[in-house]
């Protein structure tokens, strides 16, 4: 929209956009062998794996689910934002929750809450109705809520829950960087960031274990995404996840992942003993396996999404922690080239940036102002 912005906020601007980026050139690379096996991805892509876009959906470089949801979580969280400031109140998880009601709606499901909540820019994107492989859990529990406050009744430790929440990470940091004298391990946002990752994929998910890997997830790419090392960033969610009920599945699996990277770093022998990411817990760990031993980000997502399980989820993870902690500069240019839907996913990462520079009570409404209002009504 035009602002300036001080050299500090430059840098998480570029952070921001390596985030959502690359989290989707992940899951987009991830997309065509989501459900091979490591053998058959290799047999079909050489030895190195898949390294570059096949086909998939139709086209080259196409995102799945996984990218649609994170940039309806984005949007959930702009306009909770924007209803806070109007009104005064705002409970942000259910602004999320309508938000992932228009996504339902890009789905061709109907619900009777679209009659009231399918507006703003996002879900008039009419590149993002497309179905692509939509998690079961995630369309079962939307289409059975009855009110955006509610919470999934299910017991579903699935992966959908925590691979749409990097977005939170992200409000959080911009957040923390404007307070005064704010710190990148800032405990009371990483604490914030945490909690509203378990409860945006409470939305959908219903088990402990898929709402605290969706916590933890959200608290690293706060923390990598302000400057802090990814190991210490890793350190302190797993800290917070051990003061949470409920938290053996999930402090288990981080610890695991932590242990391998140190011994066996970047192995995909080392890489099968985590699972294969279905599961909240198994994708969390693969993305820090992945992550903490990588030498650099192509060879970092390579890794994994070459491995038999859920490819496009742990790609997304993954390309979304270094894309927070790199920029986009350590993006493979031809993943970004050929990348569907490349200027949505940047438009909303610098909106994510430029939120709390926008007033929303001026007496005289600015145009950048007038357009964000436009963009997501707090409604």
């Amino acid at each position: 929209m035009g602002e300036v912005f001080s050299p500090a906020t430059e840098l998480l601007r570029d952070r921001f956009a390596g985030c959502l980026l690359g989290g989707a050139v992940g899951d987009a690379l991830g997309a065509p062998v989501e459900f091979m096996s490591r053998d058959e991805i290799l047999q079909q892509h050489g030895p190195a794996g898949i390294r570059e876009y096949a086909s998939a959906y139709g086209q080259l470089g196409a995102i799945t689910d996984d990218t649609q949801m994170t940039l309806f979580t984005a949007e959930g969280l702009l306009r909770a934002w924007v209803r806070g400031n109007l009104r005064g109140i705002c409970h942000t998880s259910s602004v999320i929750a309508l938000a992932f009601q228009r996504w339902l709606s890009t789905q061709d499901v109907v619900h009777p809450l679209h009659k009231h909540c399918v507006d703003g820019w996002l879900v008039k994107e009419r590149r993002l109705h497309a179905r692509r492989a939509p998690g079961r859990t995630c369309v079962e529990a939307l289409r059975s809520m009855e009110h955006s406050g509610t919470r999934a009744s299910n017991q579903s430790k699935g992966c959908g829950g925590v691979m749409r929440v990097a977005p939170i990470g992200l409000f959080y940091a911009r957040l923390t960087q404007m307070r005064s004298n704010y710190s990148v391990g800032d405990p009371y946002s990483t604490q914030e960031a945490f909690d509203l990752g378990c409860d945006a994929a409470a939305i959908t998910h219903g088990h402990v274990t898929a709402q605290l890997a969706s916590g933890a997830f959200a608290a690293v790419i706060m923390a990598v995404a302000m400057g802090a090392p990814l190991s210490a960033a890793i350190q302190d969610a797993l800290q917070i996840v051990r003061e949470r009920p409920g938290h053996e599945e999930t402090s288990r699996a981080m610890e695991h992942a932590i242990h391998l990277a140190a011994q066996a770093p970047d192995d995909p022998r080392a890489l099968a003993q985590l699972g294969e990411g279905w599961v909240a817990e198994e994708a969390l760990a693969i993305a820090i396996y992945c992550a903490l031993g990588a030498k650099d980000f192509r060879s970092c997502v390579e890794l994994a999404v070459s491995h038999d399980g859920d490819s496009d989820s742990t790609g997304s993870m993954v390309g979304q922690i270094l894309g927070a902690s790199q920029g986009t500069r350590a993006i493979p240019a031809s993943w970004l080239s050929g990348l569907e839907l490349r200027d949505v996913i940047a438009c909303v990462a610098d909106d994510l940036v430029q939120f709390p520079d926008v007033d929303l009570n001026a007496d005289d409404t600015t145009l950048a102002t007038s357009l964000y209002l436009e963009r997501y009504p707090g409604v």
